[in-house]
């Protein structure tokens, strides 16, 4: 993809305008020009090839009924032919042209060879060339990752992924694996995925000099959910392997934080388990004692990745991070809630809640903050238990998922919770239907603006 986005060259140009620079722009034309537009009925919307008097290609016009679109080109990598076009636009729009334009370039061909030609950018510095990169790189690894099949993307493939992102950026990692997890008490990763023949695992990456302040980020990695014994319906099945979407997540927002170079003290853990069903597989009505010693009752094996996370986050704590966020593909109520493009998150701090919803706005990657409602955690006890890991009603789930999630975190801890989709179920400018990175460009401008102002 990298290729997509170059500078230091020539080629066609490509003009970008707003409707007003259009017809100040259109004004000062050739007649010959201004002829090809109305006898081609240009809108003043969208793309004009624009020939010179041979035919050949003169140049591209693109007039965006937005200015602050950062999908302002994913759409018009694949209208123009192959080539070089010379970007020039207003230097707002430079860095969003260039990451729609190789973001609307995106193909997951694994498995399907993909031959075609694409145009390649050319933007006006090597450095806004990069930075493009940098975040066209993180968004495809998150797409790339979900839309891997389970086969190829169980909890060892994420532990390869991590490995390799390790050795690049000069990360330190270790896997805790299979019964390991039970000597090191990691319950409740062990007991959602012993019932799989692919070993569980908490995947461990720290990165960073060690006197920088310390931010650990946790992804739910339910490589497939079958639902376990509560199992799913096929309907409900097909899309899981997205299920270990906050991973990817985690994963992509990690790999923009290195390969800027952020000064903290980095730290990732991914529990990384397959949901499956076996003589072994726990059970309705267990109960588990967790990492953090809170008794969980077992009220629903589908409701597995709150299991998983919840040992997670508790030896997250252990450090004292400055931030603590959590990514995970967590409830459908969510998805009730919000729809599918728009995540929410929950948060135990004001003003980081605050900045994840201006930096979203700032950055075209909106994130909605839902409530910590504390009566709802009343839903999720239990007779026998501290806790169930599923609430007496479907009412609120994305909220009692929380709560939930919250008791595993230390009372002066500033924690956030993302409950994402991961996935586009509709071809929108730039983003093809398939796995999608919902809110890491707003977490990451804001740790940037936190941590290197």
């Amino acid at each position: 993809m990298s290729k997509l986005i170059i500078s230091g060259a020539s080629g066609i140009p490509l003009l970008i305008f707003n409707n007003d620079s259009y017809n100040t722009w259109r004004e000062q034309q050739a007649p010959r020009v201004i002829n090809w537009l109305d006898n081609t009925k240009y809108s003043g919307t969208g793309a004009s090839l624009i020939p010179n008097a041979k035919g050949e290609l003169e140049q591209v016009i693109f007039v965006s009924k937005t200015d602050d679109s950062y999908w302002l080109c994913g759409d018009l990598v694949n209208q123009l032919p192959a080539g070089q076009y010379e970007l020039h636009a207003p230097d707002a729009q430079i860095h969003a042209a260039a990451f729609s334009w190789g973001l609307g370039a995106y193909k997951f061909d694994r498995y399907k060879q993909n031959t075609k030609q694409l145009p390649v950018l050319i933007v006006p510095t090597q450095a806004q060339a990069d930075e493009a990169n940098k975040f066209i790189r993180a968004v495809s690894l998150v797409r790339d990752l979900v839309n891997t099949p389970a086969a190829d993307m169980m909890p060892q493939h994420l532990g390869d992924t991590m490995t390799e992102m390790a050795n690049e950026f000069g990360a330190e990692i270790k896997q805790i694996v299979g019964d390991e997890l039970l000597e090191q008490n990691y319950p409740t990763i062990h007991m959602v995925g012993r019932a799989s023949d692919n070993q569980p695992r908490l995947i461990d990456l720290t990165w960073g000099d060690e006197s920088a302040p310390k931010l650990t980020l946790v992804g739910k990695g339910v490589c497939f959910d079958s639902g376990g014994l509560d199992l799913k319906p096929g309907s409900g099945m097909r899309l899981m392997k997205k299920d270990m979407g906050g991973a990817a997540h985690v994963i992509g927002l990690a790999q923009l934080i290195m390969a800027h170079n952020l000064p903290v003290r980095l730290r990732v853990l991914v529990p990384a388990v397959e949901n499956a069903v076996s003589a072994n597989a726990f059970r309705p009505g267990d109960i588990i004692t967790t990492r953090k010693g809170i008794t969980v009752e077992i009220d629903n094996t589908d409701a597995e990745g709150r299991l998983v996370l919840c040992d997670a986050l508790a030896e997250a704590n252990n450090d004292k991070p400055e931030l603590m966020i959590d990514f995970a593909t967590l409830t459908g109520a969510m998805r009730i809630a919000l729809g599918t493009e728009l995540p929410g998150f929950f948060s135990n701090d004001e003003a980081v809640a605050a900045g994840f919803t201006a930096s979203g706005l700032k950055v075209d990657d909106p994130v909605w903050r839902m409530p910590l409602h504390k009566p709802y955690l009343d839903l999720t006890g239990s007779d026998i238990a501290d806790l169930a890991n599923c609430a007496k009603t479907p009412f609120g789930g994305a909220i009692t998922a929380a709560l939930y999630l919250e008791e595993f975190v230390d009372k002066d801890i500033s924690w956030s919770h993302f409950d994402v989709m991961a996935y586009n179920v509709r071809k929108l400018p730039g983003r093809p239907v398939g796995g999608e990175a919902f809110g890491i460009r707003a977490v990451f401008d804001y740790l940037q603006n936190r941590f290197q102002a």
